[in-house]
């Protein structure tokens, strides 16, 4: 029985709208150093946290949490796309026994995850299917969200089941700290946004294109000071890094009208963090690093990487 975690923000932007190359080369170092980690770890089963973006979930039927049972990318944002190699008899026992812990969960057989979910096992394996792989979806931008206890105990339950299994697991977050891109809100949207958020699959190259330019624009905007979105916030962002290392609970007193207030509309995405965190504390006390912290704006993201271990193993 083993656990190592690995988190790290995402971003859409990268290669349409980057940072300087210093800051670039940064990031790239960061993301081969875990990398590298994970390959030195050989894991039998990965656990990705994510969110989605209005790509594979919407409002037709928006759970707060999924665990997948079949998965695929669909390669949105030069994210790579394809099929996830989903251990399928395992992703349902553990559906069912969280469940049975109390924590309500969906379970999908057809599960699409976009840029959060592709983006993270690109940089950690190289690829979508190296590995086995059990995605989880955790709603971050359609309201009403669940809280961020729930997430740490959704991870709790699943870290009691996974730590039976015997087997060598690597867990995920993937998700951004402060930020605040352009993803529309149901409530006062147009006939036509509206309709979007409900049900939008498989949406045209055209109008893809057309969303990711929207995107790119608004970028462009937010590192020109041009723009009305949710500042970034380091300081907020720091303090929620330090609670994950030092004290995990402490996440429990974040209300989500406070995420919103101090990180923007779409740091609600820390709950794969938090997911994460609470996974890995189901097999015992632990040692995070902080291997990056940085706010982008090219990126419209407070930007992070953090990989821990169980106390007594040996932190790289």
């Amino acid at each position: 029985m083993s656990i190592r975690l690995e988190c790290l923000s995402h971003t859409p932007l990268h290669g349409y709208f980057d940072p300087a190359p210093a800051v670039l080369a940064d990031v790239e170092r960061v993301q081969a150093a875990a990398r590298a980690r994970v390959e030195a770890y050989d894991p039998e089963l990965i656990v990705v946290f994510a969110p989605d973006h209005f790509n594979g979930f919407f409002y037709d039927v928006m759970p707060p949490f999924c665990i997948g049972a079949g998965a695929t990318a669909i390669g949105d944002y030069k994210s790579m796309a394809g099929p996830l190699s989903v251990p399928t008899e395992l992703a349902v026992a553990l559906a069912g026994s969280v469940i049975a812990a109390d924590i309500d969960v969906a379970l999908s057989y057809r599960m699409e995850v976009d840029h959060g979910c592709a983006q993270a096992l690109e940089v950690f394996t190289g690829g979508l299917d190296r590995y086995p792989v059990i995605p989880v979806f955790i709603n971050s931008v359609a309201p009403p969200l669940a809280t961020l206890r729930r997430a740490r105990l959704l991870g709790e339950a699943m870290g009691r089941f996974l730590s039976r299994t015997g087997k060598r697991v690597l867990v995920i977050g993937s998700g951004g700290i402060s930020h605040e891109p352009p993803v529309p809100e149901i409530a006062g949207a147009t006939p036509e946004v509206a309709e979007r958020l409900i049900s939008n699959r498989h949406p045209s190259p055209e109008a893809r294109n057309a969303r990711q330019e929207r995107t790119v624009a608004a970028a462009r905007a937010f590192t020109a000071g041009s723009s009305e979105l949710h500042p970034l916030n380091p300081e907020w962002d720091q303090a929620f890094l330090g609670h994950l290392a030092y004290d995990l609970q402490a996440v429990d007193g974040m209300s989500n009208a406070a995420i919103t207030r101090d990180g923007g509309r779409s740091a609600h995405e820390i709950r794969t963090w938090v997911a994460a965190f609470g996974l890995l504390s189901a097999y015992g006390p632990y040692h995070a690093s902080l291997d990056f912290y940085r706010p982008i704006p090219e990126w419209i993201a407070g930007f992070a990487a953090m990989h821990a271990e169980p106390l007594g193993g040996q932190v790289a």
